[in-house]
């Protein structure tokens, strides 16, 4: 009975995967939605069974995914397929939600990293070249229309400036990487603990936001990249390129801990919820002052725990 109930649902949230897949290309509007949806099937087919039947369902999308469409089905297939079973297996061991969220964004690097491998050596396709010449095409069409409208002089002090800039874009790219699995990773993750309440019975939560509590050693590593920031490193180097991708994903985990402490302030202190709110809205539209501000009080809530100094005041 149980053999019969998995291969039941392992051949309906196959088919949930196929048409979302389907819907992803061929729909525009809605296919930015169904792409986040993607590896929510994989997730719950792992949740309920852990990772051996989900990996035969991953090599049947894969296929199914070849078949129906193209190479790029498989791409597909094998980023949310690895993301989504991750994200399930800790579900099922019945991890934390941010654990869960650690190892499903684990997962997605893992699935982009294996497809940057595989359309290197199976479609003798270089996407970091791709990404490259896309980056010079920008940057010859933006001279071309400066010197249309007789910018010359601008095109020639400005020009030097924007290809560094599109130069540090393509260093980051790592942390460009991280930062999308991350996202994808808590958007599924979310609509997948939805789908298990639903059909399990099962009360899956993110705990609320301002109880967010980022390890002490972010610091260390944080302060590390900080610090080697300030040499003078080869641009064109693999340390300068590293150096500038951790200080990246730290600093934006920084600041989450820092707003992190706002909400929870407000909370505690019985604030307006505006507050929070009015923070993240100030810090978006004015990042050059507020920015560092949010990052160091993140920074403090970690090293020294400002939440529990609160807490503890109100005892």
């Amino acid at each position: 009975m149980d053999q019969s109930r998995q291969l039941k649902d392992g051949v309906i949230l196959t088919a949930v995967y196929m048409i979302l897949m389907l819907i992803s290309g061929l729909v525009p509007v809605i296919s930015v939605v169904a792409v986040f949806l993607l590896p929510v099937p994989f997730t719950v087919y792992a949740s309920r069974y852990d990772w051996k039947p989900a990996i035969v369902m991953f090599f049947a999308a894969a296929a199914l995914s070849v078949l129906l469409t193209s190479v790029f089905g498989l791409a597909l297939a094998i980023v949310m397929g690895i993301g989504g079973i991750m994200a399930g297996i800790a579900i099922r061991r019945n991890l934390s939600a941010y654990e869960t969220l650690s190892r499903g964004t684990i997962g997605f690097v893992l699935g982009l990293v294996l497809l940057f491998v595989f359309s290197q050596y199976a479609l003798q396709t270089n996407l970091v070249t791709e990404i490259n010449q896309m980056m010079q095409q920008s940057i010859n069409a933006s001279q071309d229309m400066m010197d249309e409208f007789g910018l010359v002089d601008l095109t020639e002090k400005q020009m030097d400036m924007v290809t560094d800039q599109l130069e540090m874009l393509r260093n980051l790219l790592p942390a460009w990487i991280a930062i999308g699995s991350l996202v994808l990773a808590w958007i599924s993750q979310w609509v997948s603990y939805k789908v298990i309440d639903r059909l399990d019975s099962k009360a899956l939560r993110f705990p609320p936001f301002r109880l967010l509590n980022l390890p002490v050693s972010l610091i260390w590593i944080y302060l590390v990249a900080l610090i080697l920031s300030l040499f003078d490193l080869d641009t064109s180097g693999m340390v300068f390129t590293a150096v500038n991708n951790v200080l990246m994903l730290t600093g934006i985990f920084m600041l989450l801990q820092g707003f992190s402490f706002i909400f929870f302030y407000a909370h505690e202190k019985h604030k307006s919820k505006a507050l929070p709110i009015i923070s993240i809205i100030v810090t978006v539209f004015l990042p050059f002052i507020f920015l560092f501000l949010i990052r160091l009080l993140g920074i403090l809530d970690i090293g020294i725990s400002l939440k529990d100094r609160i807490s503890n005041d109100k005892t």
